[in-house]
């Protein structure tokens, strides 16, 4: 059955909204089986936009509508257009004010946008267009104003009633119930309104910034919760402070509150003064939470806060510019992570998500510019492109611009624009004008979709003493006829035989350049001549990965082993170990594609032992450069993915540096095991690097005696959570004998606890045994298993179809099946994560042609269903290349 197409917003279109407003006006009667909404809101004619229609338009969803008044005058039927989708008042005029009441029902939302119900407490979610499931209105992001919200509800059920700005009024009700009344100053549009009610506790903190303002900080969760958010706090703290210091940025409310819900769709949510969590990015303690839990709730902390000025003070024209704000902001907190701890660790994590993630999006059917040219449903853009190759955008002008003049940019932009909605190309005229340079060309990178692959040709002349560096960059191939040379920042460094830097000067375009300055790539191709150098040098390109760019291979392996050892720049000693191991995995793939027996190459282990025995790395860094690569990345590099013999070809590997390096694995262990848990760096390092030694020693084909017992050993001390779970997953995924004895363990244990609960689900749907699927389906009717919740649908259903490459794509295609089977029904009731479950589909094409086969069918089988969201409508299509 054909379902209607549903339409395309393009960026083109974009006209000023007909209406503004002043001032909404909202009361909130919060009743056991309904919500009672009413809207007083002052329209006023829009100068900007030249229609000379009366007419107004509100968009409104899931509404009942109850009573409609214009300037106090109730109306009648005659007077108004209703459908399923908006209201149309007729014959308004330039200046007026309705009323508008509605009804909605928070209880059975299960969407999770608008107001909802959760675990008995009342939440919303209008980011990007939930405002129209509370009342009618303009949702747009173009369109601010000031709120006032009153609350009220059940004492005894919402002893706590809370919305955007400022407490101004509060009291008792006839019957046992309350209200509250909250004012927000700052114009802001509909997007980050926010309302909270239900029985919470409240911990209190306070700031003070650097002008002498207190600033209370109050987080709201439920009481069993209470002891987990003393590392959110200081985070938020921290992140408050490194604000002030590196943007000059202070807090403009008087309370800061922060609310931690289990049920929710997204990570976290930057409403205006009250930021909604998901309960994952807020809840901690040693042990409940990992390391990289803590590390992640610090940076989303952060992240939120930031957007107090990177998207609320300045807000998105429209929906197009969603990167004005995700993007800028990712880099703020990439900033701010990385001055908290390790800068080049946390360099290589925000590759590893642009590689893994971004790259695959790049190249797929759903890839888009940085600014979006159209779109279907605008949550499908929430995407690795908007935040971090928009982030990675933002990376390049602080690169080019260096911090004094980046940050002039920022502080102009600011004074232009401060409460107002505005476009990306506002944000680059700021830099331009703060620092001077014409940026005509790098505005390329909002408009043009793909990931540029650069070609590296080296050129040494021993008797004239030069080395020639050409670099290349080719446009993705389906964009090549619209796409224009990029402006590439590339950083690059030269070392002689001793492993130094060598400093000398060159020559491009008949300028002169230093062998350490930053390089701009501004042509198709480009040549640098350096002289003189008397030996060929080794060329350490792209320092600190300066560009969202693919390089294609062009170090031979005894250079990258050399890199390995000496590069003075971190990510590029990490990046050398990576593109080593890849280069021997996929050797492997073809080996044994051919029948050959698949080998590891000596001088990766030899490599590899020469690192476990540097006493100078930063034990994080060296840790993340002993990881294999990502089985899901891997996959990507292969021209068809051939998933039994890329599994075959890593766990080879792991198997050989395993058995090789068996005793030096076992001493770095010892030597970084700690009994006290702590959070600071050099903590944080000990353990990722003991446990990336526990993963070796506890290898599933050949598990030694003493990595048995470390890994017991660990499980049992249950220090923290991070080496508890580290020991858990290696022994499930090892199929020990004791393994459904630990499953139970685990479970009994933490059963009470939903987040580590979610880890108990997700790492028996990322083991690699033959029976995995079939252990998921048991999964989901297990008694602690809710499709209604994200976080345990991602931790299990995403989990096995997203995370566990190999069993998802086996031959027979059950885990097509399955997981077709379940985006039709979250679909059903939450369109936005049954979108996101699709992806794992979408890159059908990638693979040999029996897979090929039964992922398009089960693609087809979607979108032929009689009823389908448009979120999923929008992946699908595009995946199966449908107009």
């Amino acid at each position: 059955m054909s379902i209607p197409k549903p339409p395309t917003i393009y960026r083109k279109d974009y006209q000023p909204a007909p209406f503004l407003i002043e001032t909404i006006d909202l009361c909130f009667r919060l009743e056991k089986e309904k919500t009672t909404v009413s809207a007083k809101t002052r329209f006023f004619k829009n100068p900007l936009n030249k229609s000379e229609s009366d007419s107004l338009i509100l968009n409104g969803e899931q509404l009942v509508l109850k009573s409609v008044k214009v300037n106090g005058k109730e109306l009648n039927s005659n007077d108004y257009t209703v459908t399923d989708y908006d209201l149309e008042i007729r014959q308004t005029g330039k200046r007026f004010e309705t009323e508008i009441t509605t009804i909605i029902d928070p209880v059975n939302n299960s969407s999770l946008e608008g107001l909802y119900r959760s675990s008995g407490n009342y939440c919303t979610q209008c980011e990007a267009e939930g405002f129209r499931r509370i009342t009618y209105s303009i949702d747009r992001p173009d369109v601010l104003a000031r709120y006032t919200t009153r609350i009220e509800g059940d004492r005894e059920s919402c002893p706590v009633l809370l919305s955007n700005g400022n407490l101004t009024d509060q009291g008792e009700l006839p019957g046992g119930s309350h209200y509250a009344v909250w004012q927000d100053p700052y114009p802001k549009p509909c997007y980050l309104f926010a309302l909270v009610a239900g029985d919470l506790v409240r911990l209190e903190d306070q700031f003070f910034t650097r002008s002498g303002k207190t600033i209370n900080l109050h987080f709201y969760v439920e009481e069993r919760n209470r002891e987990k958010c003393d590392h959110a706090i200081r985070s938020l703290k921290r992140a408050m402070k490194w604000d002030e210091e590196v943007y000059g940025l202070e807090y403009d409310l008087d309370c800061y509150m922060i609310v931690a819900v289990d049920d929710f769709n997204m990570g976290a949510m930057e409403n205006k003064g009250l930021n909604i969590f998901n309960s994952k990015y807020v809840l901690a303690t040693p042990e409940t939470a990992t390391d990289q839990d803590y590390q992640g709730i610090e940076g989303v902390i952060a992240h939120e806060y930031f957007h107090n000025w990177t998207g609320n003070r300045v807000t998105c024209r429209d929906w197009f510019q969603l990167s004005l704000k995700e993007g800028l902001t990712v880099f703020r907190d990439q900033q701010f992570s990385a001055d908290m701890h390790s800068k080049p660790v946390k360099r290589i994590e925000d590759v590893q998500v642009l590689r893994n993630y971004q790259f695959k999006e790049d190249s797929g059917p759903m890839a888009h510019p940085v600014r979006p040219d159209s779109y279907v449903e605008i949550n499908n853009f929430y995407t690795a492109t908007v935040y971090n190759k928009g982030a990675e955008v933002i990376r390049m002008m602080f690169t080019l611009l260096g911090y004094q003049l980046f940050r002039a940019g920022i502080d102009l932009y600011f004074k232009r624009f401060d409460g107002q909605a505005v476009t990306c190309e506002d944000f680059i005229q700021s830099m331009e004008a703060a620092s001077g340079r014409d940026m005509k060309q790098f505005r390329l990178w909002y408009s043009q979709a793909g990931t540029p692959i650069l070609v590296v040709q080296e050129l040494f002349s021993k008797s004239n003493q030069t080395y020639s560096l050409t670099i290349s960059q080719i446009i993705p191939e389906k964009n090549k006829k619209k796409c224009q040379p990029f402006h590439i920042p590339i950083r690059f460094g030269l070392l002689d035989a001793g492993g130094n830097d060598i400093q000398c000067q060159g020559e491009v375009d008949g300028q002169q350049i230093n062998s350490h300055d930053t390089f701009e790539l501004k042509k198709e191709s480009q040549t640098i001549v350096f002289c003189p150098i008397p030996k060929k040098p080794v060329l350490s390109f792209l320092r600190s990965f300066s560009a969202p760019v693919k390089v294609e291979p062009f170090l031979s392996r005894d250079e990258l082993g050399f890199l390995m050892k000496h590069d003075s720049d971190s990510f590029n000693r990490w990046d050398s170990a990576q593109r080593f191991a890849e280069s021997i995995i996929m050797e492997q793939i073809n080996q044994l594609a051919t029948g050959k027996p698949p080998t590891v190459d000596d001088r990766f282990v030899n490599g590899f032992r020469a690192n476990l025995s540097n006493t100078i790395l930063d034990k994080s860094l060296l840790a993340l450069s002993m990881r294999l690569p990502a089985e899901t990345y891997l996959a990507e590099q292969m021209e068809v993915i051939d998933p039994e013999n890329l599994h075959e070809s890593i766990r080879n590997t792991r198997r050989q540096l395993s058995r090789e390096l068996r005793d030096e694995l076992i001493q770095v262990y010892h030597e970084n095991y700690e009994k006290d848990f702590q959070i600071n760096p050099l903590s944080l390092g000990k353990r990722s690097l003991k446990n990336v030694c526990l993963y070796y020693l506890m290898d599933p084909d050949w598990f030694s005696e003493e990595g048995v017992e470390l890994c017991f050993k660990q499980y049992n001390h249950r220090s923290n959570m991070t080496d508890v779970l580290s020991a858990f997953k290696l022994i499930v995924h090892a199929n020990h004998p004791d393994k459904q004895h630990i499953l139970d363990d685990f479970y009994s244990r933490y059963r009470h606890d939903p987040l580590v609960v979610d880890k108990w689900f997700s790492v028996q749907a990322t083991s690699d045994h033959p029976d995995c699927l079939e252990t998921v389906k048991q999964l989901t009717k297990h008694q602690s298993f809710s499709d209604k919740n994200p976080n345990r649908l991602r931790s299990l259903i995403g989990g096995f179809c997203s995370m566990n490459h190999f069993c998802f794509h086996a031959g027979d295609g059950a885990g097509y099946r399955f997981l077709r089977e379940w985006i039709l029904h979250v679909d059903g009731f939450n369109p936005q994560i049954a979108a996101r479950l699709v992806t794992p589909l979408i890159g059908w094409e990638r693979y040999g042609d029996s897979r090929k086969r039964l992922m398009r069918k089960q693609l087809e089988l979607i979108i032929d269903s009689d009823k389908v969201s448009k979120d999923v409508f929008e992946i699908v299509s595009k995946s199966l290349q449908k107009d």
